[in-house]
């Protein structure tokens, strides 16, 4: 009885010392550096989003320099050791909206969880999502998975920052073995429609006092140009505030890395953005727009935030006005 006695006290002592290998790791915030992730890579599923699949099993190109030897790098390729892949075009679909096809929107609840569960996601371990991150629009398609995964009740997630180019930039290696296939059993536990807008909320933005943030580039929210044929009319949403992508990130050895938080008030004060005030992002189709949501929202940390899904592609096709040079906005 005495060494039973014994040997349960030196179970719990060592339980006590010994940490837990099941407990969850704890994301230090919505963005995580290569650091932080090649430590805990284990103990995160990594998401990497991306347009050009077929990269996923590819290889990084460098240039190197013939006298010194230093290599610059010039594509991505590959994938972070057990990153699963998600297709970024599978991430948004097309609906009928009112007998007209709206583009690139968010899944229905369903659906998206199925596709989350075909990429292989499960429930057991916080979520890490990157892509390329050689350019802003890569950045922002992660943003955008972040958002998606938000409205549907994910709350233990993070971003990458600088993404796969950051993470070579680090000094860590990319992989080019095939997707992994197994069925995940990821599900989505809410829908949280307060994470979205639609073109009736934008219409009363004003008379509500809520700024407007339109994402994309300053041509195109000047009216200079505009994307054909999704956006039937060049300029903005009267009264909208401009958050160019140029940016949304900068540029570190060949990696977008997000600003400070300091800096991201520093460029939104001369644009007449305040980052405190409820807001209403949007872009041409919902990606670029998803940036802007996750810089004021997340890293910022102003809760009340919404993405117009539909963005101008929704906006013009509907009818709505726009305001430019020529109109005088």
């Amino acid at each position: 009885m005495k060494l039973i006695h014994l040997s349960r006290m030196l179970a719990v002592a060592v339980a006590a010392v010994l940490p837990d290998v099941h407990a969850d790791v704890s994301l230090p915030g919505p963005v995580v550096n290569a650091q932080w992730l090649a430590s805990h890579l284990d103990e995160v599923t990594v998401l990497d989003v991306r347009s050009d699949v077929d990269a996923y099993t590819g290889a990084p190109e460098f240039d190197v320099n013939e006298k010194t030897g230093a290599k610059t790098l010039v594509t991505v390729g590959g994938h972070i050791p057990s990153a699963l892949l998600v297709d970024f075009d599978r991430t948004r679909v097309d609906r009928v909206i009112d007998g007209r096809k709206v583009q690139k929107l968010l899944p229905e609840r369903a659906a998206f969880e199925a596709l989350m569960q075909d990429v292989g996601l499960t429930a057991a371990k916080p979520i890490v999502i990157t892509a390329n991150g050689q350019t802003v629009d890569e950045i922002d398609m992660a943003a955008r998975l972040y958002w998606s995964l938000k409205v549907y009740g994910e709350d233990r997630i993070a971003i990458l920052d600088g993404g796969d180019a950051g993470w070579l930039a680090a000094g860590q290696a990319l992989v080019s073995d095939k997707a992994a296939t197994v069925k995940g059993d990821w599900k989505a536990t809410a829908e949280r429609r307060e994470l979205l807008a639609e073109a009736a909320d934008v219409e009363r933005a004003v008379d509500a006092k809520v700024q407007l943030v339109d994402a994309r580039p300053l041509p195109q929210y000047a009216g200079l140009t505009f994307k054909k044929p999704l956006v039937t009319a060049g300029g903005h949403v009267a009264g909208a505030r401009n958050l160019p992508t140029d940016v949304h990130t900068k540029s570190v050895g060949g990696a977008q890395m997000f600003l400070t938080a300091a800096e991201y008030r520093g460029v939104m004060k001369p644009q007449g953005i305040d980052p405190a005030a409820p807001s209403i992002s949007y872009c041409n189709t919902g990606h670029l727009a998803s940036g802007a949501w996750f810089v004021i929202s997340e890293v910022l940390g102003n809760r009340n935030v919404r993405l117009y899904d539909g963005s101008m592609h929704d906006w013009t096709t509907s009818g709505h006005a726009v305001v430019n040079l020529s109109t005088g906005g």
